[in-house]
């Protein structure tokens, strides 16, 4: 890591923290996966304090996904003190001074690890511990009072029978503007969720917007200890969340078990304790295809960045290729499944 950055990151931490006393980075790391922020993992030595581990999250040059770090920061600062694990949000910077980007930087949650996507076994062992608690904990961000929130002074609160057309709207305009070449699966889907809107909303909450394997630590004893990346938190109907959860790109070596945990049945019973909501079949198969939809809309994203050459992160190429085609695929699966059941 640059020398530059280090400095910076000092100079960052002896203005904004000047009762620690002396302040030296003993080290610093980019902790690489994320293409919405770069993160970097700092480890500094506090003369008032001792040693403390410090995640900043810089906004990039490009990004895969246009999100706010506000919102984002919101998002973390609404949980505090929760039973909904996270880190904890320390400082929102907006000024381009200290590293020549905004950025916000959380407590480093120490002794966890983040599964792949790739894995087949990402759990081993401990997949039906962390998979119970995987869909408690979607269930309890569900039911945080919205109106209480950090998130609310910063994310409108749509109408619970309107959740759904914003979001198709906003998914639908960033394939406008980003795709390379026609799309046929994903109109045909959208002209399908046009058709058949979901139910309104049992209630407004808090949506994580990426609630996926990959995205939270645990232990390695089947422990969840912290739910990370928050840049796409908003409000809106909970099932988004659920229906994003159980989409089987994130278990794709075994789509039967959602997040490579416990059956799709046990994570939406789960949900439903911990909510005191309900997985409305009806409402749960739309979210279920614009879970899908959304993937698409965000790997035709990651391919324009790549093929422009604005962002060459492998994970970029990734997502063109692989994601990409898995989720046009479940969507025309999808998609002729209904067709034959209209015709039944």
């Amino acid at each position: 890591m640059s020398d530059k950055l280090k400095a910076q990151i000092t100079a960052y931490l002896r203005a904004r923290m000047p009762e620690a006393g002396a302040i030296e980075i003993n080290a610093l790391s980019r902790i690489h996966g994320g293409a919405s922020r770069e993160t970097f993992r700092v480890r500094a030595n506090m003369e008032n304090g001792g040693e403390r581990g410090l995640i900043f999250r810089r906004d990039p040059v490009s990004t895969l996904i246009e999100t706010e770090r506000q919102i984002e920061f919101a998002a973390y600062r609404s949980f505090r003190d929760s039973d909904v694990p996270v880190p904890g949000a320390l400082f929102l910077e907006t000024e381009t001074r200290w590293l020549e980007r905004p950025f916000f930087v959380m407590e480093e949650v120490e002794g966890g690890t983040a599964a792949s996507i790739l894995s087949a076994d990402p759990y081993g062992a401990h997949a039906e511990a962390i998979g119970h608690q995987f869909f408690s904990i979607l269930g309890r961000i569900a039911v945080r009072d919205v109106a209480s929130s950090d998130l609310a002074k910063h994310s409108e609160k749509p109408a619970p029978d309107k959740a759904w057309m914003r979001e198709l709207a906003h998914w639908e305009k960033v394939i406008d503007e980003d795709e390379l070449e026609p799309q046929p699966i994903a109109r045909a889907a959208i002209r399908w969720m046009r058709r058949n809107p979901p139910p309104p909303a049992q209630r407004i909450s808090i949506v994580h917007g990426d609630y996926r394997t990959g995205n939270f630590l645990h232990d390695g004893q089947g422990r969840i200890i912290a739910i990370l990346d928050w840049e796409m938190a908003h409000l809106g109907d909970p099932l988004e969340d659920l229906a994003w959860a159980l989409d089987p790109l994130w278990a794709h070596h075994n789509p039967a078990r959602p997040a490579g945990t416990i059956s799709r049945e046990a994570g939406i019973a789960g949900w439903e304790k911990a909510s005191g909501l309900k997985a409305d079949a009806k409402a749960l198969q739309w979210w279920s295809m614009f879970a899908s939809l959304k993937g698409i809309a965000i790997w035709i994203s990651s391919a324009k960045e790549f093929q422009s050459g604005d962002n060459t992160d492998p994970v970029m190429a990734f997502s063109g290729l692989y994601c990409l085609p898995y989720h046009n695929k479940v969507l025309a699966d999808r998609l002729v499944a209904l067709n034959a059941g209209a015709r039944s």
